[in-house]
């Protein structure tokens, strides 16, 4: 389907909600909604539309000589797909290249291909780590995501100071702490 005729039919569903709710829709203030918050879904779910390998494989370059590669504190925003409320947060991403390296705004491309859909941290960090690890040649992937929840804050519990920390990683980092140990320390930096 097309992007014009997606958000159409959303902007349409949007409306219904809108009405559903107890509002009228055709208030000044709530006339256009509809299809701005169609516009925002489609943006905010992106990642949908695009594929992780691909972004990746725009990049890849002959490994340089690093033992291990960082990039930390990644922003990134999501919507959980328990509520379709927002998530936010950072990651960080560790790699051992093994013949190549990949540039590094395509790890932060990653972290958005997979935040940008309806999504849960602990799934969102694993496939942000599987991704890369498919992708490029590696000796192991570590990736840390530490986020705050609306779903915690707005509604339900409302803790307004909790934060969740996830971790993955595969290879090397599956079976040496000391490599674990090395990433976390680089985080520190």
């Amino acid at each position: 389907m097309d992007k014009d005729k997606t958000i159409e039919q959303l902007a349409e569903h949007i409306e219904a909600i809108i009405r559903l709710l107890g509002e009228d829709p055709t208030r000044e203030g709530l006339v256009k909604t509809p299809v701005r918050s169609a516009k925002a879904l489609y943006y905010l779910t992106q990642g949908y539309r695009e594929d992780a390998d691909q972004v990746i494989k725009q990049a890849i370059f002959e490994y340089a000589g690093s033992r291990m590669v960082v990039v930390k504190d990644i922003e990134f925003y999501s919507m959980c797909e328990h509520h379709i409320l927002p998530f936010f947060g950072k990651v960080s991403i560790g790699y051992l290249p093994k013949g190549q390296m990949v540039g590094l705004s395509k790890l932060a491309r990653i972290v958005n291909v997979y935040a940008r859909r309806l999504q849960v941290q602990e799934r969102l960090t694993a496939e942000v780590a599987q991704a890369i690890e498919r992708s490029l040649s590696t000796d192991g992937v570590i990736v840390m995501c530490t986020a705050q929840h609306l779903c915690m804050k707005m509604r339900g519990v409302e803790k307004q100071d909790a934060a969740t920390t996830t971790v993955d990683y595969t290879g090397a980092f599956a079976t040496d702490m000391s490599l674990r140990d090395e990433f976390y320390r680089a985080l520190q930096h």
